[in-house]
């Protein structure tokens, strides 16, 4: 302690739990400043996976179809997880199968760049699946 007092510099304890405890002498507000500056960097390489939606009708026509399956591709390829979500309305809630064969197609339309994490559920008056990209799976 009195040779960090001499050299203006902090004694901070390294590693508490060994024996006899390490300690260096530094300039503890650098070696803070240092460890933030650490932290930030890793941070931002951090990819922050995102759930995009794409939400279907069972009665959608092909063009409209193709244009979401496009939009959720693009999704999986930036590294997002994709929910697709089939809303029925009214009496449609009787043909589940239409809306299963609609999310099963989607799946197909998109099996090169995703994977199935969630099969097809009925929740309510929705049917969802979620498709997580093949470069985020450990499958």
């Amino acid at each position: 302690m009195q040779i960090a007092a001499e050299k203006a510099l902090d004694l901070v304890e390294i590693a508490p739990n060994a024996k006899p405890p390490v300690c260096k002498l530094m300039d503890y507000g650098k070696y803070r400043y240092e460890q933030t500056k650490r932290e930030k960097e890793a941070r931002k390489k951090q990819k922050v996976m995102e759930i995009k939606e794409v939400k279907l009708r069972p009665n959608i026509e092909n063009h409209d179809f193709e244009t979401k399956a496009r939009n959720a591709q693009r999704f999986l390829r930036d590294g997002d997880k994709v929910k697709v979500t089939i809303m029925f309305r009214g009496r449609e809630i009787t043909h589940t199968d239409q809306g299963r064969n609609l999310c099963l197609r989607l799946a197909e339309y998109v099996k090169d760049d995703s994977v199935v994490e969630r099969e097809p559920k009925v929740e309510g008056r929705n049917m969802v699946m979620i498709l997580a990209p093949l470069t985020h799976t450990t499958k």
